[in-house]
């Protein structure tokens, strides 16, 4: 009974291997996340007479040269929540923290909880590669939400209040504002023309652009043009410049949104619980594939419950004594992207009763006719919706 302890960091390692009893095998040491170095790690694991396990805490993207060597091998590693390690390390009386008693920390845990370990094992290369693009995905409409952010401050300083007359379309591929801002930039380049003028050029762009040439339009904007203040002046070299490159970097992010999502629906199309998660109400062709990518393979779950856990929305009872606690707040110990996915979902399912299947928007409105808030209430669907989609999901595979 050996526990390889090893406190993983960008690019190198601390490694300490003990046995029961608090003995000591080989005393904390460093090693590169270098082939060489991991090959002679895993080939001193194997050499081990008795059964040995290595117990290594989850760190985002460092953890994963490490493990996947190791499995490469065969050796059983266990990746712990940095949550449950934390816990675990925070009943010592000293507080001491450095990457060696880490390590020691890591491999007592083991040994303490040799029998409750579980052998790492890697989910279906199509969900592996899934969940990577949900990730990046996720990544690029945060940073889309920020460039769009950005344009809109400029905006209200050289261009303010054309947000209310001019919008983009992103579902279907429109950019108008865009198109528009990019066109003229400036309220200056607006009123330096008669409205007769504007009006005559705003109509040529329209039809250039493809968009409805509206000649009411046009005139709301020359309108509202001479009647801002603007604040950015249109002489400085730079104005031009900033509006035009917070296009550029806001339509580059968004083709890069569109792109990730295109190759996650063209994958998820290829899993069989695609048809079945598809037709599920509130689901569309955005929000299947990104569904399916938050959750993953639906065997690695034992029950409904455990998906619920996962998504962060259960409620862990709280009693002492006589004391009941009936007004639970969720755990929001789970996926945040699944959470994010899944009230979407019940959002897209309410704005539209459902002709079929309304089980979980009946349950919706029944939990707000009970005085339930609204938010409450969709959080409440979306641990029936998780259910029903866990039954559906797992009579596939059965």
């Amino acid at each position: 009974m050996i526990s390889i302890g090893i406190d993983v960091s960008k690019g190198k390692s601390m490694v300490c291997i003990m046995k029961p009893y608090g003995e000591v095998i080989r005393m904390p040491y460093e090693i590169k996340h270098t082939k060489k170095d991991l090959s002679d790690l895993a080939s001193m694991i194997m050499a081990f007479d008795e059964e040995s396990r290595v117990v290594l805490e989850a760190t985002g993207a460092y953890h994963l040269p490490v493990l996947n060597y190791l499995k490469q091998k065969n050796i059983f590693v266990a990746v712990i929540n940095p949550l449950i390690m934390k816990k675990y390390a925070s009943i010592a009386i000293r507080k001491g923290k450095t990457d060696k008693i880490d390590s020691i920390k890591i491999a007592n845990y083991g040994l303490d909880n040799w029998f409750h370990l579980n052998n790492y094992s890697a989910s279906d290369e199509l969900y592996e590669e899934l969940d990577m693009l949900c990730r990046q995905y996720n990544q690029y409409v945060s940073i889309k939400v920020k460039c769009k952010v950005n344009l809109v401050n400029l905006l209200d300083k050289t261009m303010p209040g054309i947000t209310t007359l001019l919008r983009n379309h992103d579902y279907i591929g429109k950019y108008k504002l865009n198109s528009f801002v990019k066109e003229y930039w400036h309220y200056d380049n607006i009123t330096k023309k008669s409205e007769k003028q504007f009006i005559a050029s705003y109509l040529k762009w329209a039809k250039r652009e493809g968009y409805h040439a509206n000649e009411d339009k046009g005139k709301s904007i020359y309108a509202l043009a001479q009647e801002s203040i603007t604040t950015l002046n249109p002489k400085m070299k730079s104005t031009k410049m900033l509006v035009t490159e917070a296009i550029r970097v806001f339509q580059e992010v968004e083709k890069t949104v569109r792109m990730i999502l295109l190759q996650m629906q063209e994958l998820a199309k290829k899993l069989d619980e695609y048809n079945i998660v598809r037709e599920m109400q509130g689901v569309g062709d955005v929000l299947a594939p990104r569904l399916i990518a938050s959750i993953g393979d639906i065997r690695r779950f034992h029950n409904a419950k455990a998906l619920i856990a996962y998504a962060g929305i259960d409620t862990p009872p709280y009693e002492s004594g006589n004391f009941k606690g009936t007004k639970q707040r969720i755990s929001k110990r789970g996926s945040a992207y699944l959470r994010k996915t899944g009230y979407e979902i019940m959002a897209s399912l309410k704005a539209i009763k459902p002709s079929v299947d309304s089980v979980v928007y009946d349950y919706i409105l029944k939990k707000e006719s009970e005085g339930k808030a609204k938010k409450v209430a969709k959080i409440a669907g979306l641990n029936k919706f998780l259910r029903i989609y866990y039954a559906r999901v797992k009579e596939v595979y059965s």
